[in-house]
């Protein structure tokens, strides 16, 4: 485990304990779910701020002279109105990928769902 995620998860316990106090300290499965929610929370907060920047940076180049010349559309043709959000959504998508990991639409259990799936549809067509 890297330094910065050990550091993380430190002061992910400290504020744990800090809020919850002891009680549930000796379960793995509870700390290993809260860090779980905590990583969650921390990435809809990254996608929160992406949004509203990118709208503030969108806005302001459609009206970059507004008291001259009124609001111009020209700038939303411009590749530096959506450079920003174009980078920053790669960083924000392996933030993602980092959190939700690699499996996001096919997880571990996904082939087994399918599978049953598919069987209790052909058993139900049968006529008996």
């Amino acid at each position: 485990m890297g330094r910065f995620r050990r550091q993380f998860y430190e002061e992910l316990e400290r504020e744990y304990r800090k809020e919850y106090g002891n009680e549930f300290t000796s379960d793995e499965s509870f700390m290993a779910a809260y860090r779980k929610v905590k990583r969650i929370k921390g990435f809809y907060t990254h996608l929160k701020i992406y949004i509203i920047v990118n709208v503030i940076i969108i806005v302001a180049s459609t009206n970059r002279g507004i008291f001259t010349d009124g609001i111009q559309a020209s700038g939303l043709l411009e590749w530096h109105t959506y450079s920003t959000a174009f980078f920053w959504g790669i960083g924000l998508l392996a933030h993602g990928l980092s959190v939700f990991g690699s499996n996001i639409f096919f997880s571990d259990d996904w082939e087994q769902k399918k599978i049953k799936e598919f069987m209790d549809k052909e058993k139900s067509q049968k006529w008996e």
